[in-house]
């Protein structure tokens, strides 16, 4: 039982780090802070830890697919994230992949059940 409890809960890690960018990507056409992304997501049922959020953040900004600037004029600074308008064409090539494969996933697993 220990193994198979194991062996899902690598399997389900898996399969939300697939889906990691796109939901950064999807949420990011305004300005948002990290704290605020993390917020967002939950809100709409995706969790992603800050650990994981923060490294994927940097990535997708050396990717160029978003910038960053620093708002200091609050009671404390933050880095704001938005998507560049390279990162908003990857990001509607990606959301029209995973439009066309959650399709593809969903007539299978219809299938399987009849």
């Amino acid at each position: 039982m220990g193994e198979e409890k194991d062996l899902l809960s690598s399997l389900l890690l898996e399969l939300r780090r697939g889906t990691q960018t796109i939901s950064v990507l999807s949420q990011m056409k305004e300005p948002k802070y990290g704290y605020a992304l993390v917020q967002s997501l939950e809100e709409k049922g995706v969790a992603i830890d800050p650990n994981t959020l923060y490294p994927l953040l940097r990535r997708l900004q050396n990717q160029g697919l978003l910038e960053s600037k620093w708002e200091t004029s609050g009671a404390k600074p933050r880095k704001y994230y938005q998507r560049t308008e390279y990162g908003t064409k990857i990001y509607e090539q990606l959301k029209t992949y995973w439009e066309n494969l959650s399709d593809g996933i969903g007539r299978l697993l219809r299938e399987e059940e009849t």
